[in-house]
């Protein structure tokens, strides 16, 4: 939540995380086979973390059997810390693990730090689709790269 707050209408992320991240969603996430999730730890406490998710992409994502990024996030206080490329390395080593050949993600269109760091990764941009944060229609792009 506090990576968008400031952007977005409290009543917004309020309606999207009661929606995303209650309970009973996060086990049933976490109890998905097709899911794997990484924790960065800094000195024992979390500093960040990664969801991948094995699935049907969406359209436009063109590269061979893909995974995608559903969740990078590093903490306020690890932001440019090396977390986020410590993530990101694991997750390309998982996604080569598990046989993917693509990874894919949506990123929103206001969201120019994470664009940026994605193209570093050698993302590249490939489509848009609308995510619905609470009542509002945001506009993601997608990216993805060759594992």
């Amino acid at each position: 939540a506090e990576t968008f707050a400031t952007d977005n209408s409290p009543e917004d992320m309020a309606a999207y995380i009661a929606a995303s991240f209650n309970l009973r969603q996060q086990m049933a996430e976490l109890a998905d086979p097709a899911s794997t999730f990484l924790i960065a730890e800094v000195g024992g406490v979390a500093a960040g973390y990664a969801k991948l998710h094995a699935g049907e992409p969406l359209e436009g994502v063109e590269g061979a059997n893909p995974v995608e990024l559903v969740r990078l996030y590093a903490s306020r206080e690890w932001l440019g810390r090396g977390v986020g490329q410590a993530l990101m390395c694991a997750c390309v080593d998982e996604a080569r693990q598990a046989g993917h050949r693509t990874i894919w993600l949506g990123v929103w269109e206001r969201n120019g730090r994470a664009q940026a760091f994605y193209r570093k990764w050698n993302f590249r941009a490939v489509g848009k689709h609308m995510f619905q944060l609470g009542s509002d229609p945001q506009t993601d792009i997608l990216m993805e790269r060759a594992v």
